[in-house]
Formats: C-alpha cells, sequence, structure tokens
C-alpha cells in the first residue's frame, strides 16, 4: 500500500466524523438552540455561517463566492501537496498534520459547494444554492464570562464573554493541524536541515596557485637541463 494511503485515511475520518456532526445536528437541532454538555464550559450552540472559520463573515456577494473557490483551491492544493511529501523521506508527523487540514477543507467545502442545494440553507439573496451554502458550526466553549463591576471604566456594567466563536469539527481540525506543524516544525524539518551542507569556513579556503605560462615552462626547461 502506498504510505500516502493512511494519511488519505486520517482525511476520510476527520471528514466523516465533521459531516456526521453536522447533519446531526442539522437534523436533531433547530437554529440557535443551544444544548449544555459539560455545564457552562462546553456547550452545543446551533449556528449557521456563510463566511470563514471561527464564525468570521464576508459580507457581499462576491467575496462568498470567491471564499468558496479559494476554498476549493487550498483543497487541491493541500491534497496534491500531502501525496507528493508523502513520497519523500519526510517526518510522520507533519504528514498527519497535513492530513487533519487537508480533511478539515474538504469538510468545510462540502458545506459550501452543496449544503445549500441539500439543506437549503443558502442566504435568502444568494443568486443560487451551489457554491453557497452556508457552512454548519455548533462547537462552543465560552472559557469565561461575567459582567464588568460598575466601577470599571468604560466597561462597568458590561457583558463579557472571552471566547466567543463557535466552530466544528473542520475548523478544529485545520486549527490543530497548523498549531502542530508551528509547535514541532524544529523535529517535523530535522531532516532537511541535516542534509544541507555545512557552510566552509573561509580560513579553511586556500587559493590555487596560478597555471604555469609557456614562457615559464620554457625558462624552467633551460634552467634545468636534462
Amino acid at each position: 500500500m502506498p504510505r500516502y494511503m493512511k494519511y488519505i485515511l486520517i482525511t476520510l475520518l476527520v471528514i466523516a466524523i465533521d459531516q456526521t456532526s453536522k447533519l446531526l445536528v442539522h437534523k436533531y437541532m433547530y437554529l440557535h438552540q443551544e444544548i449544555h454538555v459539560l455545564g457552562d464550559w462546553f456547550r452545543l450552540h446551533y449556528l449557521l455561517n456563510p463566511g470563514m472559520a471561527f464564525g468570521i463573515k464576508w459580507n457581499n456577494e462576491f467575496g462568498k463566492l470567491a471564499l468558496t473557490f479559494f476554498r476549493i483551491g487550498a483543497m487541491v492544493g493541500i491534497g496534491v501537496y500531502l501525496i507528493r511529501q508523502s513520497l519523500r523521506p519526510v517526518h510522520g508527523g507533519f504528514l498527519v498534520c497535513l492530513a487533519l487540514i487537508w480533511g478539515g477543507a474538504i469538510g468545510n467545502v462540502i458545506d459550501s459547494t452543496f449544503y445549500g442545494v441539500l439543506l437549503h440553507n443558502a442566504p435568502f439573496d444568494a443568486v443560487t444554492p451551489w457554491f453557497h451554502g452556508q457552512v454548519i458550526d455548533m462547537l462552543f466553549f465560552p472559557i469565561a464570562e461575567f459582567y464588568w463591576p460598575t466601577w470599571v471604566p468604560i466597561v462597568g456594567g458590561n457583558y463579557f464573554l472571552f471566547f466567543s466563536p463557535v466552530f466544528n469539527i473542520a475548523d478544529s481540525s485545520i486549527f490543530l493541524g497548523v498549531f502542530f506543524i508551528l509547535i514541532f516544525q524544529k523535529r517535523f524539518f530535522v531532516h532537511e536541515q541535516e542534509t544541507q551542507p555545512a557552510p566552509v569556513p573561509a580560513e579553511a579556503v586556500k587559493p590555487e596557485a596560478p597555471p604555469a605560462s609557456i614562457g615559464d615552462s620554457h625558462e624552467s626547461a633551460a634552467t634545468h637541463p636534462e
């Protein structure tokens, strides 16, 4: 079995988990419904995201279409890069991270490309449901929420929520892939560092003697007759 197949299986697993979670939320929850899974720390909150990851939006028609095609291009590029890298002596951990990123990218591309048609969740003003599907988000981890004391200047009495984005498995997979590449980059790319030739110190380089001219050869023969 080619080496890249096991990383493609990781990608397929990410896609399966991502799509299953989204379809279950779509079927069994209504929009904006919230379910407390672990108290107030972990909640399922059903949102439709017409834009980018973690709830970031791009509010214009051209932007949404461009974003979908950008996702498709990135999906193809990451897949080609993963397969090419798997044919080289590259660290397996780096390939796992690429597989996570690829799976997340494909998961969100499926939403953007098909959900407008299959789940009828395209924005009402979309010119076509194709490529205008909204991504289903549901993971919500409000780390801290409180009201500022009234004596605090400017923000006193206002509600504060730390880490408000709602995201999905695909977003998480992309984030973890990028995060671990940044954290373990020295370990992942140590092979390339070892194969680079070491620089030669300047003092170790000796200048070559200039070649003898024809006149020098004749002079040497004349002064040293046989």
